[in-house]
């Protein structure tokens, strides 16, 4: 069986990561490895991982593709899966990864990203999320949709095989965003892209504070520019962090 590599990029995720971590303890098949690579965390976070007998690699400075290439070289499985510490996971995952890339005509894939929080479920912006996985190449990629290109985004929990992975360049650490997107259009050169009809769940917080309305324009907005290949530099203006 294949060694599947959980790699968990984080920078003051105290308030979800336990949570998070503790779902990865379940997981039937078990991971291969996880991997916290901690961009300089102020809070819990270091001490969180530590008690459940998470490794712990220090990444400076800070920047999710920074930290996510980071855990990739350290990683030793012959799959990664790319893991946002506010994102919950079924406990099949390892399963459901290692039957996806069992098909050698597939170089990566993620899943279905359900927003929710304590109070409600994000329906709306969990229906467009999904949609633009493929509407975004159908409308800005055409020649490579129709070969199997998927825009997958942070929370839909991206694998790929290790090998694919370099061999692409790993993610650009120069993005501050979108990152994932810009390794599915490398990726797809080697095989398709899918997303797994299967559902993950991350944290509504960023539609929580700003409302479903303007987080929907938002999304709207930067997936336009990114398409007519505005900088990602300029469009993380308009994706603040939030934890």
């Amino acid at each position: 069986m294949s060694r599947v590599s959980i790699v968990i990029p984080t920078l003051n995720e105290a308030s979800c990561l336990e949570r998070t971590l503790h779902q990865l303890s379940i997981l039937n098949p078990p991971a291969g490895e996880i991997l916290v690579v901690d961009g300089g965390s102020e809070d819990a976070t270091i001490a969180i991982a530590n008690k459940i007998g998470i490794k712990v690699l220090s990444c400076q400075p800070p920047g999710r593709s920074l930290q996510m290439n980071y855990g990739a070289k350290a990683a030793t499985g012959d799959i990664l899966c790319f893991l946002h510490a506010d994102t919950c996971v079924p406990d099949d995952l390892i399963a459901v990864i290692i039957a996806t890339l069992e098909d050698k005509s597939v170089a990566g894939g993620g899943f279905i990203s359900l927003m929710a929080g304590f109070e409600t479920t994000r329906w709306g912006v969990s229906l467009h999320n999904y949609l633009k996985t493929y509407y975004a190449p159908l409308i800005f990629h055409p020649h490579l949709f129709f070969k199997g290109l998927r825009l997958l985004f942070g929370d839909q929990v991206m694998f790929c095989r290790r090998g694919d992975f370099w061999e692409c360049g790993g993610f650009n650490d120069a993005l501050p965003i979108l990152e994932e997107a810009d390794l599915c259009l490398k990726l797809v050169k080697r095989g398709k892209i899918r997303q797994v009809n299967r559902i993950v769940t991350s944290s509504d917080r960023r539609v929580a504070r700003w409302g479903t309305l303007k987080a929907t324009g938002i999304y709207l907005y930067i997936g336009l520019l990114w398409g007519l290949g505005v900088s990602p530099t300029y469009l993380k203006k308009f994706y603040e962090d939030i934890r």
